[in-house]
């Protein structure tokens, strides 16, 4: 047999076997996703099950919890600055803490108040992170039939899999420690090289990426959508082509942290044709939820993935003692803030993500925003998927494109009434700005009418005008990141804020 042909059975096989699999897990799935209510009760049990002898477990009497309802009354709700002085034992290096034995690593984040956050991760919680990536890649492929980019090389822009350690436990950013996971399979088919994987600066990171990858079959490209682009935008410059025509096999775009929606058309000009997309929601936390169907809107909630979940409506959060909503009695279209308990130790822990539900059948949902990262300051409530969809709108029938947003409140303006002020980097290489700005705020701004009744009120009761746009000159957003330390890996810039932080950099 010819090298040609031995090679051509080998990716044959390996199509085949992806589909099989494929199949196979998504029978295991079918089982679960219909058995919502019990699968989170089991979920429940065995969590408190299992912590009972923590220290964690006996300051709440876990021992004599019984129901969900005794677990409320037990278990408060807490973000990382409430429960810090439990993890604060953990990273110590003391045992049985918020769960048994040890963490295996801590993922490294961001910290707002108590600069890093450190996440654990147990024995238990990794194989679901790896599990859930895995199974969205195969639920695609069971749907669509589609499993030729197996044979195809993969890339995952993601942070450094250098590992720190302390006091015995190997600490690092998510995507770096997920890094060590990849299965024997996958090894040969990803991209980038282990050594420019491990560089630190991005900007350098990402041309090496470029370098490496820019004569190879790239099939499967995976990362958040801002990152993604800065890399489809320096291919596009050193070939002088679309990535589309670069990558002729590439047709399948992963993505997390961000909505794709502002970004599609961005991709699609550089990419020079559609290609299909996975969203997926992992976070240090737990792998919550990925896209599991094509057709439908929404993410399908992982509910057997030992993670227990609590909803709190947002709007009724920050009152005392709002109500906790479980699986069985969320309700289509609300805005709930994520609440978790999980077998890493975390327990009614708020992520600070909130969601929406698409489906009830199986239980979808989509990310809305930040309960941190919201406009209030005239009572309007303004969250991301709000300005997300007001932006996509205007630009609808339109050839504007826009790189990156922000929005915060001006509550002092030299003149005339207050706004919302909307910092703005069009993208000049593929469109020219709006012929006229005050047309284009005005379209945003009926946009954002239409979804948020508070706002407008806002409008109508000349409380507030309608929104200003302010541009932001080429890369600008990237310099902002760059400016807090924050260029590049997992991190994302707020749509939203409250303040005017980010809206002074630019002013300055």
């Amino acid at each position: 047999m010819s090298l040609w042909k031995n090679s051509a059975l080998n990716m044959s096989i390996k199509s085949i076997a992806a589909k099989i699999f494929a199949k196979s897990i998504h029978n295991k799935t079918q089982k679960w996703a219909s058995n919502p209510v019990e699968t989170q009760q089991k979920v429940f049990n065995d969590l408190i099950r299992q912590a009972k002898e923590t220290q964690f477990g006996k300051d709440h009497k876990f021992n004599e919890i019984k129901t969900f309802e005794d677990f409320a009354k037990q278990v408060p709700i807490r973000d990382y600055e409430e429960l810090k002085p439990y993890v604060d034992r953990v990273v110590k290096g003391e045992e049985n803490i918020l769960w048994k034995g040890k963490p295996l690593y801590f993922a490294k984040t961001s910290g707002t108040t108590s600069g890093a956050k450190y996440i654990p991760l147990t024995k238990e919680s990794m194989p679901f992170h790896i599990q859930a990536a895995r199974n969205a890649i195969l639920s695609y492929i069971h749907e669509t039939g589609n499993a030729d980019f197996v044979n195809g090389k993969m890339i995952f822009l993601q942070g450094s899999p250098i590992l720190e350690e302390k006091n015995g436990i190997k600490l690092g950013r998510l995507s770096g420690i997920v890094a060590h996971f990849v299965p024997k399979y996958l090894q040969k088919n990803r991209m980038p090289s282990w050594e420019t994987n491990c560089i630190e600066d991005w900007e350098t990171k990402v041309d090496a990426i470029v370098e490496e990858t820019f004569n190879e079959d790239m099939a499967v490209i995976s990362g958040i959508p801002s990152w993604v682009q800065m890399y489809f935008e320096k291919l596009h410059q050193k070939a002088q082509k679309p990535v589309g025509e670069l990558f002729k096999n590439f047709n399948l775009f992963i993505y997390g942290g961000l909505n794709y929606e502002p970004y599609r058309a961005k991709f699609e000009n550089l990419i020079g044709r559609k290609v299909d997309s996975i969203e997926l929601f992992p976070a240090s936390e737990g792998f919550f939820a990925y896209q599991d169907s094509q057709k439908e809107k929404g993410m399908l909630l992982l509910l057997n993935s030992g993670i227990f979940y609590e909803f709190v409506k947002a709007d009724e959060f920050f009152t005392e003692n709002p109500k906790r909503y479980t699986i069985g009695e969320v309700e289509l279209n609300v805005n709930y803030v994520l609440i978790l308990s999980t077998n890493a130790g975390l327990w009614a822990y708020n992520i600070g993500d909130t969601i929406q539900f698409t489906s009830l059948k199986p239980y979808r949902v989509i990310v809305s925003g930040r309960i941190k990262h919201y406009i209030s300051a005239f009572g309007e409530h303004v969250i991301g998927k709000e300005v997300e969809h007001a932006l996509q709108e205007a630009m609808e029938n339109t050839d504007i494109r826009v790189n990156e947003f922000t929005v915060a409140p001006q509550i002092a303006p030299k003149d005339g009434l207050p706004y919302h002020e909307w910092f703005i980097e069009f993208d000049s290489e593929i469109s020219e700005e709006p012929n006229n700005l005050e047309e284009f705020a005005l379209k945003i701004d009926n946009a954002m009418r239409k979804q948020n009744v508070y706002y407008d009120d806002l409008i109508v009761g000349k409380v507030l005008r309608t929104l200003v746009i302010t541009t932001v000159s080429r890369n600008g957003f990237q310099e902002y990141m760059k400016s807090v330390g924050k260029l590049g890996g997992q991190n994302k810039l707020p749509r939203l804020s409250n303040d005017r932080k980010i809206a002074d950099f630019f002013q300055k």
